[in-house]
């Protein structure tokens, strides 16, 4: 099978200048002529044309791709071996700066001013903004909604070390109600959901005790946030919902 410099430039998505420069430099020549005189291409040529593109898209300058490719120890099974290993690489990269992308886009759409840097050391791998989509779509048109964005847009990174140090302890003080054996709707546990309300009252949005206790709801009823509990003492996701429920109550 053959192919005129414009069937093969089409073929590899390249333009015929492209290809009149790799003949003239010898990296890829026609492997014979008709006899009007106009290059014809093979499937050889075709192959050294694509292993050329590749490392072209890789980086390499064309007198190295020309010595890698015309060593007389040369593998084409080994070329293809290594761009392999090569494109693997840089698809690992990228899908890294991807994902440094979407979290950097996902910060400022919620309004987090901090550097990347500041986020993975106050975050780690919990990305807060992961559910930003979802909650505008349920809560967009809220005051809650955008009194929330227009608190954490003006937050520092101490600040944000502080709201998750504060949740944390919270957090941390229901698990250890609940390991002891209070139960949900004694005072101490209630107590620490009033403790936890104020928290979202001070740092995100005015919380009353209706809208906690719709959060309480939730948080069994929304696995994402039961598995956030769970990890944190088994039975606590029921336990801070039963809780923050019956504080809701008691603050009727």
């Amino acid at each position: 099978m053959s192919w005129t410099v414009g069937e093969l430039a089409r073929l590899a998505g390249v333009t015929v200048r492209t290809l009149h420069h790799y003949d003239r430099i010898g990296l890829v020549r026609p492997s014979a002529r008709t006899s009007a005189g106009y290059r014809s291409y093979d499937g050889r040529d075709l192959d050294r044309l694509q292993q050329v593109l590749v490392y072209r898209e890789l980086g390499f300058p064309l007198e190295e791709v020309a010595t890698l490719l015309d060593h007389p120890d040369a593998d084409p099974v080994a070329h293809l071996r290594r761009q392999h290993q090569l494109l693997r690489a840089r698809l690992e990269r990228t899908q890294a700066m991807v994902a440094a992308v979407e979290k950097e886009m996902e910060a400022r759409q919620m309004g987090i001013q901090l550097t990347p840097e500041e986020r993975f050391e106050v975050f780690g791998d919990v990305d807060p903004a992961q559910y930003d989509a979802e909650a505008e779509e349920r809560w967009g048109e809220t005051e809650a909604w955008a009194e929330s964005r227009r608190r954490v847009s003006s937050y520092g990174k101490d600040d944000w070390l502080r709201i998750k140090a504060e949740a944390a302890d919270v957090e941390r003080r229901l698990a250890e109600a609940l390991r002891d054996g209070v139960p949900a709707d004694s005072p101490r546990a209630l107590d620490l959901a009033e403790e936890h309300r104020r928290h979202i009252s001070r740092w995100f949005y005015d919380c009353p005790p209706e809208m906690h206790a719709g959060l309480g709801r939730m948080y069994v009823e929304d696995e994402r946030f039961t598995a956030h509990y769970e990890q944190l003492a088994p039975g606590l996701a029921q336990y801070v919902s039963t809780a923050v429920q019956a504080n809701a109550a008691r603050q009727g």
